[in-house]
């Protein structure tokens, strides 16, 4: 029963994630060259290159259209550790990381370091990717990074754009969304902690594909729509979404997540986190922490995951009370920490100002003042 049970603890925070993945890249937009530019013999202390991760894609799962509504169940919490205790935070050099294999067409900062955090801080990877039914490959479009404070009983949710530009350690310097492909969930790790300081403890994937069929099964969603967008629809024309609380089945929670001609990625950010607390608040009306064995049977083909049920045990009783005390708070790497740049293939990529980067990440990770 715990190996039905896990992976579905956290699906109502992830069940946006393959609707936030981009279509690729924009039509007309520069792609990025098959070849680098420049490649050199890496310096000492570099890996030999790994074979490129191929992932398979999962077999597609029938969902049902509706579920019961039933009452939450309240499940008391008690904190264990005092919240002033904090994690050392930890200086990093070049030594601590593999050199690159090909030579990056930027020059490449040190690295960030650890930042210290509240004891007993997890930190979980909400992944989605733009992988469609019969493709091997993929990138991860959406990269969220969910921070759970069991003492104040807290989460913050992160976003990182696709198209940061960032070392990717034992690789080269790429787009962020290139390092689970490159490697899994330990290159993406690793490029966090390198480069944003940092190293989850977990992730959850969950595929394009099977989006429209998670919203649906679920009855729709509620979403706070934050700022009114109009964007073409395919068999609608233009299409708009005024701000306020909508009711969205799978296809419009889908176009709400993707639309991009009016907007940037940067407001796709915005949105696919809006329906990614949707998505929990739906899941918390269902009891699916009572739940979990049965949601399981259900979504275990439509999500990927490190994480074990002992893993997130201690994490259930947090759910009700982040819902009742609306403790969600909202974190981007936006326009005021990137600068735009062209890179060797002549396509547009977001460099990260380290310092403005850094601000959002000790905020969002509740770290201590310095």
């Amino acid at each position: 029963m715990f190996k039905i049970a896990k992976r579905v603890l956290w699906v109502g925070l992830v069940l946006a994630l393959a609707g936030c993945s981009g279509q690729g890249f924009l039509a007309g937009q520069p792609q990025p060259s098959s070849t680098p530019l420049i490649v050199a013999v890496a310096p000492p202390g570099s890996t030999v290159t790994p074979t490129p991760f191929q992932p398979q894609p999962p077999t597609p799962t029938y969902l049902p259209t509706s579920y019961p509504t039933s009452t939450p169940t309240i499940i008391p919490f008690t904190p264990t550790r005092p919240p002033a205790e904090f994690t050392v935070g930890e200086a990093k050099s070049w030594a601590d990381y593999p050199g690159p294999t090909i030579w990056p067409d930027i020059t490449v900062p040190a690295p960030t370091g650890i930042l210290a955090q509240p004891e007993g801080q997890v930190n979980i990877l909400l992944l989605g990717s733009d992988q469609r039914p019969g493709e091997a490959g993929f990138r991860t479009d959406t990269i969220m990074l969910l921070t759970i404070n069991p003492v104040d009983a807290t989460v913050n949710l992160t976003s990182f754009p696709r198209d940061l530009y960032v070392y990717i350690p034992g690789w080269t310097v790429n787009r962020i969304n290139t390092a689970f492909t490159y490697g899994g969930f330990d290159a993406l790790a690793l490029t966090m902690e390198y480069n944003f300081g940092v190293h989850p403890d977990y992730y959850i994937l969950i595929h394009l594909s099977v989006f429209e069929e998670v919203v649906d099964s679920l009855g729709g969603l509620e979403v706070e729509v934050g700022k009114d967008m109009c964007d073409h629809r395919d068999n609608y024309g233009e299409y708009c979404a005024s701000q306020g609380r909508r009711w969205m089945d799978g296809e419009t929670a889908l176009w709400y997540v993707r639309s991009r001609y009016t907007t940037s990625d940067f407001d796709r950010g915005r949105r696919q986190q809006e329906v990614v607390q949707a998505g929990f608040e739906r899941l918390i009306t269902l009891d699916a922490v009572q739940r979990a064995p049965e949601l399981y049977q259900i979504y275990q083909e439509n999500f990927i995951t490190n994480m074990e049920l002992a893993d997130a045990t201690p994490l259930l009783p947090l759910a009700m009370q982040v819902y009742q005390n609306n403790a969600v708070e909202h974190y981007y790497i936006g326009a005021q920490q990137v600068y735009n740049w062209v890179n060797y293939s002549g396509a547009q990529v977001l460099v990260p100002v380290r310092e403005s980067v850094l601000a959002v990440m000790r905020a969002a990770l509740n770290s201590p003042d310095e």
